[in-house]
């Protein structure tokens, strides 16, 4: 059997954030034991197949902001995604504090 990729390790982690809990770009790198590699973390999001049921969306920067800027397709196709789990998004974002995923 082979060793998981660093992408594959990413998309283990993103998909296992419950509905309704974000993770930031740091956190995961952490738990895929990418250390402060976050900045890598969109790069492997950005790699996902087309069809794939991994909740991108889930992922956000650390001090609560979607990271696609206001307006955009990407950031109202993100925060619709986390409107419909019952994730509050004002103005961009989300409260860490009420919403981030604690495993």
């Amino acid at each position: 059997m082979t060793e998981p990729t660093k992408d594959q390790k990413i998309w283990q982690v993103v998909a296992a954030i419950p509905p309704g809990c974000v993770a930031s770009y740091g956190q995961v790198a952490d738990m895929a034991g990418l250390g402060r590699q976050a900045r890598y973390i969109g790069r492997a999001l950005g790699k996902l197949p087309a069809g794939h049921s991994i909740p991108w969306y889930r992922v956000i920067r650390s001090d609560g902001q979607i990271a696609f800027p206001i307006g955009s397709e990407a950031f109202e196709v993100q925060a619709q995604s986390l409107r419909e789990e019952g994730v509050v998004v004002v103005d961009g974002r989300i409260s860490m504090k009420q919403y981030q995923w604690r495993p």
